[in-house]
C-alpha cells in the first residue's frame, strides 16, 4: 500500500514539476521574432539581423576575377561559372585596380539548391561574394530562384570570343614564323658537308 501510494505522489509530483517549467515559460519575454507581425530589419522596434547571418549570397561582378574558387567550394554545385580570357590591351582592371585577366560571361547561382553554407565566401580572393541580410526572395516559380550577375549581353560575349579567337590565331601565326625563321637560320649555319674529290 506504501509503494502503490509513493507512486501516486511521485506521478503528481513530476507533473508539478512539469507544469511549473510551462508556467514560467508562458510568462517569460519572447525570444524568437514574431515574424511577420514584427520585421527583424525593423529599425524602429525590431531586432537588427545578425551579421553573421546566412542569407542571399551577392557577388561584385567589379570584383569577380572570375578565378573560380566558389564554384570548387560549393557543396551542393549551384555556383556556375563560366569565363573568357582576355585579350592584352581590351579589358580594364578590376574595381580593386587588380589585372584582369579572365571576362566573367557567366555567373549564376540556384538558390533552389543553395544550403546557405558560407562556404563559397572565404575562397574569393577579392572577395567579390558575400551575404546579405536579404531574406525574403521566395518565389512560386523555381526557375525564378536561379540569379544571373554578369553583366555581360550575348553580343558583348560573342564579340569578346571573336576578339579571343583572332588574338589567338595572330599569336599561333607568329610562332610559326618565328619557328620557321629559327629553322632556316639554324639550317644556314649548319657546316656543308665536305665532297670526296678533295675539292
Amino acid at each position: 500500500m506504501k509503494k502503490y501510494l509513493n507512486n501516486i505522489w511521485l506521478g503528481i509530483y513530476t507533473v508539478l514539476i512539469g507544469m511549473k517549467i510551462t508556467f514560467v515559460h508562458l510568462f517569460a519575454k519572447n525570444v524568437t521574432v514574431q515574424y511577420p507581425n514584427k520585421h527583424p530589419l525593423d529599425k524602429a522596434g525590431g531586432d537588427k539581423m545578425p551579421m553573421n547571418a546566412r542569407n542571399r549570397i551577392f557577388n561584385d561582378m567589379e570584383l569577380c576575377n572570375g578565378c573560380n574558387g566558389c564554384a570548387r567550394a560549393c557543396p551542393v554545385n549551384c555556383i556556375t561559372v563560366e569565363t573568357l580570357k582576355v585579350v592584352p590591351g581590351d579589358a580594364p582592371p578590376l574595381k580593386n585596380g587588380e589585372k584582369r585577366g579572365l571576362w566573367v560571361t557567366n555567373y549564376t547561382i540556384d538558390f533552389a539548391k543553395c544550403c546557405f553554407c558560407g562556404l563559397c565566401i572565404d575562397p574569393c580572393p577579392t572577395e567579390a561574394i558575400k551575404m546579405t541580410t536579404e531574406f525574403e526572395y521566395s518565389q512560386y516559380d523555381r526557375g525564378n530562384l536561379l540569379y544571373k550577375f554578369s553583366k555581360m549581353t550575348d553580343e558583348q560575349i560573342k564579340q569578346k570570343k571573336e576578339l579571343l579567337a583572332n588574338f589567338t590565331a595572330e599569336k599561333a601565326k607568329k610562332e610559326a614564323e618565328a619557328k620557321k625563321a629559327a629553322e632556316q637560320a639554324k639550317a644556314a649555319e649548319a657546316p656543308k658537308p665536305e665532297t670526296g674529290d678533295g675539292k
